[in-house]
């Protein structure tokens, strides 16, 4: 259920109105911002440009790129393309249209971008263009939208990305009822995050030739399963061979329950001339691979090729380790065991011997190098860490012979692009995309806060202190609960979940990575399954008297906020904090764990995490889970909620906001319900996220200032 971090993928997924509403409105680009005071505000934080894909040219002089616009205004988004010198000197908007323009490649040497734009009729197809926009030319004509695709090494074929009809779990209406809205749902995974399932998106793999992309052929034909898998992923879950013969792809072969209970997906290899596919994951070695394998990558030399996996089927925030196998002995290694945390992206080096990742530890995300056995040189260690600093890096690309293309965020700075010196660690920055903003903000500082728990053991939180910090004040403080929920406390910058916008609104945060999350070890990572109500609530508590020792802390005036699981944790301290709190705030938060064991639809994550089902008596693990559902404490609500809900959240239902608000109001404690109809577990339209932040602050300057 990692949810809190996600956000930071949200960018690129909200595209609000119609392409042809976007054609009478003005052009959404980069906005011209004056800052008063220097304190950040909901329309500063929407005015930001939020950087997306990077590709850098075949001779490594120059840099496609793209950056999302929003208008709080028109409420909606426009992606734009830029191309830039490989330094990100000279950078240039390529964008003609008011249409989107996105996912960017180099073909043909590097003398063309192939990217995703409207046509004519407004379907999503490929186009190219030179690298200073002119010469744009349509490549595909499907009949649907297209949605991804990848070029094969040699440029003769091009896979992409296609939804078809699907109706394995809601029946199609009779033919003379078509515009009939009822629904017969046959069986589960009806629907998944914010949509009725009708549709699934497949792999094709068509011609290009003379110019033009060819009719494609399914890659799973007569198979009805989604490929990429929903709701996120992408292109970068296929991947060619060197030689262009071969596609790998990612697919989770299952349908309705059985997809709705296991996270069993699997890599594929699919021969392009004969059709032959094999599953590589299942039909080699004992080592069945049986949770998440995602996103294969070959090897330069096309001897191997890698990719994520998770050991546990059903287990969705099992650690990702980094699978490589040999392509002629079928022999499986996993390269990053030494790092006790998960592998979140990842790159081949050039050389084919080394692979470098990222990854979470001590809530940092830092850049490392993981070497193949065998391939160690003399006096060359095994594996190293790359980047350093108070940062979250994701590593992109190669960047020449000694660099690596990596996006860089933290708390205190939103997303650019840097080039990272694979033998120094260090870093030269290459776009400044947000910087005229940055120039006129204040920021609050960040720091490291290590807290002994209950049982003896040491916890990071994350500490923001708000802009002007005077030490001698005293100040009205947040307890900061994560989602997931296992998603780790690192350097994220959120357009949501901001603690700048916190600490400009002059409130301390302290951000504890509590039992449960990544970057401490397995022991640390897994405590919290089974154990909702227990010592994860209680590190909670820790951290927020912790920080109540400091004499600027006024512990008269402490708020506790959080969604998804931050949410449920919000709920669950509302019955269980002893008065320490004056304010609580939960968005898409579980109240009752026996209700979101049975309408939630990633069965999978509610098997493992509840330890079983409500109905089973004897199954002691899964009865000590329900008894600490938070709606079992609601005797002993005392103190302000506000509950915040998304009624397209199919994850956490509406059902559950709801029952904690009016459970609050038939108590008799002042609440209030922020419903968003058209929003997801997410809030991604301007105007509703500007509607969030100013009501989140409402809210608290409410309770918590003088």
């Amino acid at each position: 259920m990692k949810f809190a971090n996600m956000a930071l993928l949200a960018a690129g997924l909200f595209t609000a109105g119609l392409e042809a509403e976007a054609q009478d409105a003005p052009f959404i680009g980069k906005h011209e911002v004056t800052v008063k005071d220097g304190r950040m505000t909901p329309e500063i934080l929407w005015s930001f440009g939020r950087i997306g894909s990077a590709v850098l040219s075949p001779n490594g002089q120059q840099l496609v790129y793209t950056v999302s616009y929003y208008s709080v205004e028109q409420n909606r988004s426009h992606t734009t393309i830029y191309v830039s010198n490989a330094d990100g000197s000279e950078a240039k908007m390529l964008t003609t249209s008011k249409k989107n323009e996105s996912s960017p490649v180099w073909i043909k040497n590097g003398s063309k971008i192939a990217y995703l734009a409207g046509d004519a009729e407004g379907c999503t197809q490929i186009f190219e263009m030179n690298a200073d926009g002119t010469e744009r030319k349509q490549l595909s004509f499907n009949k649907t939208d297209i949605e991804g695709f990848l070029f094969s090494p040699d440029e003769t074929k091009v896979m992409y990305i296609s939804s078809v009809p699907y109706y394995h779990n809601i029946q199609k209406n009779d033919d003379d009822l078509q515009k009939a809205s009822g629904m017969v749902i046959t069986d589960l995974m009806y629907k998944h995050w914010d949509e009725y399932v009708t549709s699934i998106p497949k792999p094709y793999i068509a011609d290009f030739k003379d110019n033009k992309v060819g009719a494609g052929k399914d890659v799973l034909e007569g198979e009805n399963y989604e490929s990429p898998m929903k709701p996120f992923g992408g292109s970068e879950q296929f991947a060619w061979s060197p030689d262009s013969k071969i596609l790998a792809y990612t697919c989770r072969k299952k349908e309705g329950k059985a997809y709705a209970f296991s996270t069993d997906s699997d890599i594929f290899l699919y021969e392009v001339a004969t059709g032959k596919t094999e599953n590589l994951c299942k039909d080699y070695t004992e080592d069945k691979n049986m949770g998440y394998d995602i996103n294969p990558s070959f090897s330069p030399d096309g001897k191997y090729i890698a990719w994520q996996s998770m050991e546990r089927d059903g287990y969705e925030s099992d650690r990702n380790r980094l699978c490589v196998m040999d392509l002629t002995t079928h022999t499986k290694q996993y390269v990053t065991e030494w790092f006790e945390s998960g592998v979140d992206a990842f790159i081949w080096n050039a050389d084919s011997k080394s692979i470098y990742f990222s990854g979470v530890w001590h809530g940092e995300s830092q850049v490392y190098q993981a070497c193949l056995p065998g391939t160690v040189k003399k006096n060359m260690p095994e594996h190293k860490q790359l980047s350093s600093g108070q940062y979250d890096y994701t590593v992109m690309q190669l960047l020449g012979k000694d660099k690596l293309l990596v996006e860089r965020h933290s708390m205190s700075e939103s997303g650019e692009l840097f080039a990272l010196d694979i033998k120094t660690g260090a870093t030269t920055q290459i776009t400044t995309e947000n910087k005229h903003i940055w120039d006129q903000l204040k920021v609050g500082k960040v720091e490291p806060r290590w807290t002994k728990t209950t049982d003896g053991k040491e916890m990071l939180s994350w500490v923001i202190y708000p802009i002007n910090f005077d030490p001698a004040k005293k100040y009205p403080t947040l307890l900061f609960c994560e989602g997931g929920p296992q998603s780790p406390v690192s350097q994220f910058w959120s357009y949501r979940w901001n603690f700048q916008i916190m600490a400009a609104n002059d409130y301390i945060v302290i951000a504890p990575n509590r039992r449960g999350l990544p970057g401490f070890g397995m022991e640390w990572l897994e405590e919290i399954s089974g154990d909702y109500g227990g010592q994860c609530m209680r590190d909670y508590l820790s951290a927020i008297d912790d920080i109540c020792t400091e004499s600027y802390v006024d512990k008269d005036r402490l708020g506790c906020v959080g969604a998804s699981f931050g949410g449920f944790s919000v709920y669950w301290l509302a019955g269980n904090h002893d008065k320490r709190f004056k304010a609580f705030i939960a968005h898409d938060g579980i109240y009752n764990i026996e209700q979101q064991y049975v309408e939630t639809e990633e069965m999978w994550f509610a098997q493992w995490d509840m330890k079983g089902a409500p109905w089973e008596r004897s199954n002691a693990d899964a009865m000590k889970t329900f008894a600490s559902s938070p709606h079992k404490f609601v005797d002993k609500w005392d103190t302000p909620i506000l509950c915040i809900q998304g009624d397209k959240d199919y994850r956490i239902m509406t059902s559950q906001g709801e029952s904690a608000f009016n459970a609050a109001v038939i108590r008799g404690i002042p609440a209030e319900l922020l419903l968003f109809p058209d929003e997801n577990h997410w809030v991604l339209k301007p105007q509703n996220g500007v509607l969030w932040q100013r009501t989140f602050f409402r809210w608290l300057d409410k309770w918590l200032k003088k």
